[in-house]
């Protein structure tokens, strides 16, 4: 059904808008016009790729709806042949600034313009190698070139917004077919352009904090379920100073979009929770006040409670007392695009109940009340209705300065302070933590496209990765970058890589994890920072000022260093050559091709992805009743208790201990985790040869390790093969030490197959020599 009613209430609405903001509403003095866009809606899908692999529907356009007589004009009509993303009005109301895509072999880019819509101009263009770009690296329906979206205004000027430009590749698409958009900004004029994050995943939808922040959504995966976190996060306009706004560990909704800050108090914020697949980013509209903690669930109030976001995919809506799931979305309202204009009222793009979550022309304007009941401002016969925002000046937010140290900007290095890793470090006396150790997610580049390197599309992916890295086990390379010491009174300072993604372990003197940071931190170059110990709230980053006291700072940062035995402290994790030769040189006489005591194979001969060794220690998984089920500790909490002994030691031969799948359970492993949960510490096998170093709390695996360690008495590891498998299983169970080759057995004859390759060239974003495009070689690996 299509309403032809265009405006309602109008007059009345414009009347309440404009005495409630004079009255304090986020500091506007009142409006009456609204700028909204025109469009057919969306049909992505995953929230993330309504730029990738929405159907082209051109048409539409930026409008400015008078709230007082119901009238509207169109600021670009010229451009109406196209399709708008998103825009953003600058402070003082003057100027607008928004993406446009001109055809479906375009991307979007970036255009300004005053707020009466002269003076346009476009200021972000195609790449000069755009077109062999494109054709080097066709992906599916994608364009392949690049794509620049949700610009917003900065207080110094300047644009922020998200582009494409990186050309990385979604960590957990088999078919690489799909890319990834990160923070950038630039000047007014679209001079200056600079990255400001290297995530490997999608960031989204940045706005102005009243600090002088930038709040955007990152989706991000570190040992945690693929799909459960894309929350809040923000970051100067420079780029340093990223830190969690909102949400980081909590799993539902699995993904937190369009946040948008609430008047009358900092720490409270609006947004969307929305579905990650196989819908876009529409869904409920939910408040957080994070006074009640930026990990807690009960900061979060569901202003639209008919609607909730309960799984990875689809809508639950209420009705009549009771819950029905509706993937299509039609049982229910859908919103987007929430702007506050008071402590509880919200402008809104609604879906009301009927129409498809992707429904072309489902979309309109609305007035959420407090108590989730909603009054439509304005529906079109034609299109739908998206982003209402106000025309009206708003305070100017703070601008933020940016002084980075010069000689670490030279270097491309960032200092960071930790106070105390001991301050949420629960049941870890003072003394035990000996080192920090960096550890780097390296984002997946287009150049390790398997066509690009002349093989067929998913012939190397493997539980969702396109390349290979790992069985079940992280999506993402890691790789190590050094170990800094930690002062007596838990302090340390040392150095880190700039534009990285770094994540940190607390080490005991066996070099084993106590603790893993599960989430990954830019710094910028010569940005100095710190922060207080494990598992800090992001009010909690210390002033270096006043830390004047702790011993860490009483030298220089310290630069990363080897662990005991180690040649480089830059390290790749490569099971071939640093795991394999330790079960050839000391178990495969009892665990090999002749004789495998409790059918454990630890040979390293070669498996399609993998060897034999590999497969037999890391967990796989089974269907049961018709689901995947989840490995390692998420067994027994999924109801893996019924299964076959057979079948369960299968799933997990329960020597590693608990590590985390980031595929299975992806809509959840994202619950924090107390120090001591996770990795050698909780090892079985550590546990029988190196019973000392082990901390092993599950009775039953503590019991196995004391008899294996009975039956292998005369069996002893040395030191460097305890660091070496130790560190394997705290990175969480690595096989290959890069993106790049053939992984695939049936290439085992070609020169491409599991390169040996040195650090910075696993590491590297364009294809070491040998292992680059060629068009010639698109058959030469088979």
């Amino acid at each position: 059904m299509r309403f032809k009613t265009f405006f309602l209430i109008l007059p009345l609405l414009a009347l309440q808008f404009m005495g409630r903001l004079a009255a304090g509403g986020e500091g506007l003095s009142g409006f009456s016009e609204l700028a909204f866009i025109k469009r057919n809606a969306f049909d992505p899908n995953h929230y993330y790729t309504e730029f990738i692999n929405s159907s082209w529907r051109p048409g539409g356009g930026i409008f400015i709806l008078n709230l007082k007589d119901g009238s509207q004009r169109e600021l670009f009509p010229t451009m109406s042949g196209g399709v708008f993303g998103r825009f953003d009005i600058s402070f003082d109301a003057k100027r607008i600034v928004f993406s446009y895509k001109k055809s479906a072999g375009e991307g979007f880019r970036i255009y300004s313009a005053k707020i009466d819509g002269s003076g346009l101009k476009q200021l972000t263009f195609p790449e000069p190698s755009e077109a062999e770009t494109a054709k080097k690296f066709r992906r599916g329906g994608y364009h392949s070139g690049t794509d620049d979206m949700d610009p917003c205004w900065l207080p110094d000027g300047g644009i922020a917004f998200v582009s494409t430009r990186p050309r990385y590749g979604v960590l957990c698409d088999p078919s690489d077919d799909l890319t990834v958009a990160t923070m950038y900004r630039m000047e007014a004029d679209g001079s200056g352009m600079k990255r400001l994050s290297y995530g490997a995943l999608s960031e989204n939808s940045p706005c102005v904090l009243p600090d002088g922040r930038i709040m955007y959504t990152r989706w991000e995966y570190v040992d945690k379920g693929a799909s459960a976190v894309k929350c809040l996060w923000a970051m100067r306009p420079d780029g340093t100073g990223s830190a969690e706004i909102y949400g980081n560990d909590i799993a539902l909704p699995v993904t937190m979009i369009f946040g948008r800050p609430m008047p009358g108090g900092r720490g409270k914020y609006v947004f969307i929770g929305a579905p990650h697949y196989p819908q876009g980013p529409n869904g409920t509209v939910i408040t957080a006040d994070t006074s009640k903690g930026t990990r807690s669930e009960s900061a979060m109030r569901h202003i639209t409670p008919d609607v909730e976001i309960r799984d990875e995919s689809g809508y639950h809506f209420k009705k009549g007392g009771n819950w029905k799931f509706d993937p299509s979305g039609k049982s229910g309202r859908l919103f987007r695009d929430p702007y506050p204009i008071s402590d509880g009222e919200f402008l809104v793009a609604m879906k009301p109940e009927g129409y498809a979550w992707n429904d072309a022309g489902g979309y309109e304007l609305a007035l959420l009340s407090p108590d989730g009941s909603a009054r439509r401002i304005y529906r079109d016969e034609k299109y739908s209705a998206f982003q209402p925002v106000p025309i009206a000046p708003r305070p100017l937010p703070p601008v933020l300065p940016s002084a980075p140290d010069e000689d670490l900007e030279r270097r491309n290095l960032a200092a960071l302070l930790i106070t105390d890793v001991y301050a949420g470090l629960e049941n870890v006396p003072r003394g035990a933590a000996k080192y920090v150790r960096v550890l780097e997610q390296i984002a997946r580049p287009w150049g390790a496209n398997r066509i690009a390197m002349g093989g067929e599309k998913t012939e190397d992916a493997h539980g969702q990765q396109h390349a290979a890295v790992s069985r079940y086990t992280h999506l993402g390379l890691k790789v190590q970058r050094g170990v800094a010491e930690i002062e007596p009174d838990g302090s340390a300072y040392f150095l880190v890589p700039a534009n990285r993604n770094i994540f940190l372990q607390v080490l005991d003197e066996n070099y084993m994890a106590l603790q893993t940071e599960r989430t990954f931190v830019n710094y910028m170059p010569g940005e100095i920072r710190g922060c207080i110990g494990c598992h800090e709230g992001s009010s909690e980053t210390p002033q270096l000022a006043k830390s004047a006291r702790v011993l860490a700072l009483r030298k220089p940062p310290q630069k990363l260093k080897p662990q005991r035995g180690e040649a480089s402290a830059e390290k790749l994790f490569d099971y071939a050559a640093q795991i394999q030769p330790i079960f050839d040189g000391r178990c495969v006489s009892c665990h090999g091709q002749n004789r495998r005591e409790k059918g454990l194979d630890l040979r390293g001969t070669p498996t399609k992805f993998f060897s034999v060794s590999y497969e037999s220690l890391v967990p796989d998984y089974v269907w049961h009743a018709g689901l995947p089920k989840e490995c390692a500790f998420e067994r027994e909490r999924v109801g893996m208790t019924n299964m076959s002994k057979k079948d369960y030691a299968r799933l997990d031969r329960r020597l590693l201990g608990k590590i985390i799948s980031e595929i299975f359970q992806k809509d959840n492993n994202v619950e924090y985790l107390p120090a001591g949960s996770l990795g050698a510490r909780t090892s079985v096998l550590i546990g029988a040869f190196a019973p000392e170093a082990a901390d092993i709390r599950d009775a039953r695996d503590a019991a196995r390790a004391r008899e294996l360690a009975k039956i292998h008495k005369n069996i002893r590891l040395s030191d460097a093969e305890i660091l070496a498998l130790s560190n394997w299983i705290d990175a969480n169970c690595q096989f290959h030490p890069s993106y790049w080759g053939a992984k695939n057995l049936k290439y085992k004859n070609a020169p491409q197959f599991r390169p040996k390759l040195g650090f910075d060239e696993a590491i590297s974003e364009t294809p070491p020599k040998g292992l680059e495009f060629s068009p010639a070689r698109t058959v030469k690996l088979k």
